[in-house]
């Protein structure tokens, strides 16, 4: 299915090519590391930690205390989980499936 969402763009395209030519975690860390700021790295694996466990079903608490998000960055993961073009819901059942744990 071909992503037609209000983001569709074709400097987005370039960078999203980009991210697909990467070989390995080490290749990522090298491409992520150049183009974006730690902080901003780390704000990504945040977010996506904080999907994993609400769709756990873990508490706003417990997600806090795990991960240092904010309440507002667990509602905003949780609006995209309910809401959102489904990209969390794709990679998180990618990566349990890879691991074997189901969705």
């Amino acid at each position: 299915m071909a992503y037609t969402g209000k983001l569709k763009d074709p400097l987005l395209d370039q960078l999203f090519e980009a991210v697909l030519t990467l070989r390995d975690i080490d290749e990522c860390y090298q491409f992520f590391e150049d183009i974006c700021t730690v902080a901003e790295i780390k704000s990504m694996a945040q977010r996506l930690a904080v999907a994993k466990m609400l769709r756990e079903n873990r508490t706003y608490g417990e997600i806090a205390a795990l991960t240092g998000a904010s309440t507002a960055t667990i509602s905003r993961v949780k609006r995209c989980l309910n809401y959102g073009a489904d990209g969390y819901q794709l990679v998180l059942t990618r990566l349990a499936a890879r691991k074997g744990e189901g969705s």
